[in-house]
């Protein structure tokens, strides 16, 4: 754990877990796999120094997808962007516009439980760039429909945060390179030209956490090894159908996300009536070692965001609901 990252048995872990993605995510040989540390979070600012050449569009519907067309709206060197909005639980749609060079949307919405087919907009010239941090792993996409699919791997992926991933096609690294050869001033540590350099590698710029690496790299390997993407999106829509069964079917309990089309099959977001309290259910459950059923603080509902990750095995969803039953009995 304490050996430089440059070391040959660090580089063999991180090959490992790039290959392991190229196979699930069954990625064209032409496609980079860039690696570096500060997760998606910290990407948003790496795509607005090194990818974003002018303008951005972006599809805002929850806290993630808004924050990062705010850091694209408070860059100096870019025009204002476009956003488009819609109100939490629901989607908003991708339009073509000539001035834009790259759009920008999540794949799920982590904090609405509110998913979007990846998928590039009609007429379109610009590269699509979609944040796929609690999607990945979990939801199906063709990597004909964008251009550079990133996410953090504590999700689907079993890891933990702190490290970015991000899938790229030759017209996004392109991008990144002709961007780079300007006179752009473009932090190092933010620099897509250096991760991707050392990617290139199998290492990071700096050094990572290799617990991180670690993880991700077994449960990559894990999930291919029971049929990839496939295999673990049809495990997600196991658990979904159940919960999303139950929430429409309890008295007490419904789906926030009203359109079943909209509804994540990763995260699902279930509103609890007035007479429960959602923050009193999932305090009884995590005092009994059920943990993280907390809804999205800043959403204000009474609310409970469920897990449905292909780490989750179905059966414990059928568990949970079971749980979450008892505790509404309780109280009422």
């Amino acid at each position: 754990m304490g050996t430089s990252h440059r070391r040959p048995v660090v580089r063999d872990i991180v090959g490992r877990m790039q290959d392991g993605m190229r196979e699930f995510f069954s990625l064209p040989d032409d496609w980079d796999i860039i690696i570096g540390n500060g997760g998606a979070t910290l990407f948003w600012d790496a795509l607005v120094f090194g990818f974003i050449e002018e303008r951005s569009q972006h599809l805002s519907y929850g806290e993630f997808s808004s924050k990062f067309a705010a850091c694209a709206s408070a860059a100096p060197h870019l025009a204002d962007p476009i956003i488009v909005s819609s109100d939490f639980g629901w989607r908003p749609e991708l339009a073509a516009d000539d001035s834009v060079d790259v759009y920008a949307y999540p794949h799920n919405e982590t904090s609405t439980g509110v998913s979007m087919p990846v998928t590039r907009p009609e007429g379109a010239d610009g590269l699509v760039a979609v944040d796929a941090t609690s999607a990945a792993g979990g939801l199906r996409w063709n990597p004909n429909d964008c251009d550079l699919y990133y996410f953090a791997p504590q999700k689907c992926f079993a890891g933990d945060g702190g490290l970015f991933i991000a899938l790229a096609a030759p017209q996004a690294v392109e991008r990144i390179e002709r961007i780079a050869a300007t006179d752009r001033w473009i932090p190092t540590g933010l620099s897509l030209k250096t991760a991707l350099d050392n990617s290139r590698k199998a290492q990071t710029y700096n050094t990572p956490a290799l617990a991180t690496i670690f993880l991700t790299m077994h449960m990559t390997e894990w999930m291919n090894s029971h049929g990839g993407l496939e295999w673990a999106a049809s495990r997600c829509d196991e658990s979904a159908e159940h919960i999303f069964g139950w929430a429409n079917a309890h008295p007490l309990v419904a789906p926030f996300v009203e359109d079943p089309d909209m509804r994540s099959h990763v995260v699902a977001t279930i509103d609890l009536d007035d007479s429960v309290s959602a923050d009193t259910v999932a305090a009884v459950l995590r005092a009994n070692d059920i943990v993280d059923t907390e809804g999205y603080r800043k959403l204000g509902r009474n609310q409970l965001r469920l897990a449905m990750f292909p780490a989750i095995d179905p059966a414990d969803a059928r568990s949970l609901t079971a749980s979450i039953d008892h505790v509404i009995g309780a109280l009422t």
